[in-house]
């Protein structure tokens, strides 16, 4: 993967733990707003309780790690990683919030981790894009201008049409739109990076519009992702839109990426193979998480053998009074047998 690696890998692991804690904690402020207009119905009290404050900047650590992630890494090995922020926030919502995470929800989370991991290991190498005269020409092709406007027209559908009519009721709405504005928001936060990197080695990167540019979209994508994104925490349970929220931007940002730095295009069948089973293993992971949250689990669901307390189906076969089997049987009933000898004394 290069030198950047290891840092990459490093700052997507404190994102990853700063962003499920800040779940938790605004959803902790919201559930505050009692007799208050809440942000499910268009309401902004949220704006004066602390703990959303404390989760937004712990969101906002996070998103920065993020982005100096992005800086250093492929997008394809630090999105993987957002799985973690799963895990961290359906644990942290089972203590803090009292939400229920059953056997279900914990092997969901290891999966997550697992896939995670495969991920990782067979991430394609992207396109490189060292300066933002090559960004630019990258932001030109076809394809990407083609997914950008399909995203925006898609968005814009599912905030002034379905939003008012199912977004009280379907999960997917809100958390749909800051997933497919949030694969737009990666590529602004690339080409920022890029611009950083070159401002930093001393180059006029203060001159060049694109970096201004990519500065505005990246405010406004934001901006729109925080809205609805406490919509959907404030509507709906947190491992719910936690979850959902992962894996369909990590889709939107897989395909996104795939169109503009042409990732896959170079890679051999086996990293192909590993990161499209990782993703499936997390997208498994995830189900398990969502599907089964509000099933409860107890002992008498296991199987007999591991019941805690439950007696032997059978007694071992070390007792006495050992249940017979038909190979140990006579062949002739005990009334039989008493004629036969009485016959053979005869």
């Amino acid at each position: 993967m290069g030198p950047g690696f290891g840092a990459g890998l490093g700052l997507a692991l404190a994102s990853s733990a700063f962003i499920g804690g800040s779940f938790v904690l605004k959803k902790k402020g919201l559930l505050r707003l009692c007799g208050r207009a809440r942000a499910g119905q268009g309401g902004h009290a949220y704006l004066r309780e602390w703990l959303w404050w404390a989760g937004l900047l712990c969101m906002g650590v996070g998103e920065a790690a993020n982005f100096a992630a992005y800086a250093f890494a492929p997008a394809t090995l630090v999105t993987p990683l957002g799985a973690l922020s799963v895990l961290v926030s359906a644990v942290l919502s089972s203590i803090f919030l009292n939400e229920q995470l059953n056997v279900h929800g914990k092997i969901g989370c290891i999966l997550s981790i697992l896939g995670s991991t495969v991920m990782v290991i067979h991430a394609p190498q992207e396109e490189e894009v060292s300066s933002l005269e090559s960004m630019a020409e990258k932001l030109k092709d076809p394809g990407f201008i083609v997914f950008a406007v399909c995203v925006l027209v898609s968005s814009l559908l599912l905030i002034f049409v379905a939003g008012p009519r199912y977004g009280q009721s379907n999960v997917l709405v809100y958390v749909l739109v800051c997933s497919a504005i949030g694969s737009l928001s990666v590529s602004c936060v690339k080409g920022l990076g890029i611009a950083l990197k070159e401002l930093f080695s001393g180059k006029p990167v203060l001159k060049e519009p694109l970096g201004w540019v990519l500065l505005v979209c990246l405010v406004i994508c934001i901006s729109i992702q925080i809205n609805y994104l406490n919509k959907a925490l404030d509507i709906f349970n947190t491992s719910v839109v936690t979850p959902i929220y992962y894996v369909l931007f990590t889709t939107a940002v897989m395909t996104c990426s795939a169109i503009l730095f042409k990732e896959w295009q170079h890679m051999v069948l086996a990293n192909i193979i590993g990161s499209i089973s990782g993703f499936l293993t997390i997208v498994s992971g995830i189900f398990l998480l969502h599907a089964f949250r509000d099933m409860p689990f107890s002992p008498s669901l296991l199987p007999l053998f591991l019941q805690p307390g439950r007696a032997q189906p059978y007694p071992p076969w070390s007792t006495a009074d050992r249940h017979q089997t038909c190979q140990h049987q006579p062949l002739l009933p005990s009334e039989d047998k008493g004629s036969q000898s009485a016959e053979e004394e005869e």
